[in-house]
């Protein structure tokens, strides 16, 4: 087998107004829920649902999502930033040390998933066009298609990296490995962009580069994974009919998702610290099968008491 082993070393964005700088992770972000957007409106439009109601479930999403990862992500991997820091929590700043401009570093998916599930049983009480199940039947197709781009964006971003291997898919993630502050005093390259740069670059400072250990790349497996969770969900929406049997999607989407997701944290690095763990497994995995044994009985037991 040919060895698929490389070094991850990238820019992870761009100034666009002063120190105010785009990234590539944000901009996943965007293509995730353009796309979702999209989806959403040939469903609608498919079933004759009137698109007014796009908009605002749009908007529901977009909020139910941002606020579900980012609190998921302080209760589950980071609750010291409630006293710490606590308006980074729901700002794009440091307060810590000094005024420092972050963006939103930490955001869960199971916080997410929570999120996403009360945003919609909120807009389905204002907007009462059909049912909440039919309404999560759907929209999970759309996450789904979301999950692929945030995972390339934490690959880009050199985060939620995996255990170290010696197998024919390592990466060595440099930006990992190495912050800016240490970068510039191994290379006395004052620009950290040009330091990072050095590094894979320059022979001066190759044994910079081969103290970094190769890593699995965790980010793309779920990536590579979620493509074939959002492909099922939209072959059995659009050619059994099981998709109308209200909850059905809804618990195959939990059940595929967080089946990845359970094990490949057995790859991962652990994120921030470990709140829940049990029997070897760490937090994601404890919150993980929840959420599965949630999506079984969704679909095989679950029984609406009205039909959509």
């Amino acid at each position: 087998m040919h060895s698929l082993k490389f070094d991850w070393n990238p820019i992870t964005g761009f100034d666009i107004a002063g120190n105010f700088k785009l990234h590539f992770y944000s901009m996943m972000w965007i293509v995730a829920f353009l796309i979702g957007w999209h989806i959403m409106k040939r469903i609608f439009t498919k079933e004759k649902v009137s698109l007014e109601y796009l908009d605002p479930l749009f908007i529901y999403t977009v909020l139910a999502t941002m606020l579900g990862a980012r609190l998921g992500h302080v209760l589950f991997y980071q609750s010291e930033l409630i006293s710490e820091d606590f308006f980074s929590i729901f700002l794009p700043f440091s307060f810590k040390n000094g005024f420092e401009f972050t963006g939103f570093q930490g955001l869960a998916s199971h916080g997410a998933a929570i999120g996403i599930i009360i945003g919609m049983y909120l807009y389905r009480r204002k907007y009462k066009y059909k049912s909440l199940m039919w309404i999560l039947d759907r929209v999970v197709i759309s996450v789904a298609s979301g999950a692929i781009f945030i995972r390339i964006g934490n690959f880009i971003n050199s985060e939620i990296i995996g255990k170290i291997t010696d197998s024919s898919l390592g990466v060595r993630f440099i930006q990992d490995y190495y912050s800016k502050r240490q970068i510039v005093a191994e290379t006395g390259i004052a620009d950290y962009k040009e330091a990072y740069a050095a590094v894979t670059d320059n022979p001066q400072f190759q044994h910079l580069l081969e103290a970094v250990p190769y890593r699995h790349p965790a980010q793309l497996y779920e990536s590579f994974c979620y493509i074939f969770v959002f492909l099922i969900l939209w072959y059995v929406y659009n050619k059994t009919k099981k998709s109308d049997q209200a909850g059905f999607l809804f618990g195959l989407f939990l059940l595929l998702l967080w089946t990845i997701r359970f094990f490949v944290e057995f790859v991962k690095e652990p994120q921030g610290e470990e709140y829940i763990t049990m029997l070897g497994l760490n937090t994601g995995q404890m919150l993980s099968i929840p959420f599965i044994l949630i999506g079984l009985y969704f679909m095989f037991v679950y029984k609406p008491k009205t039909s959509a």
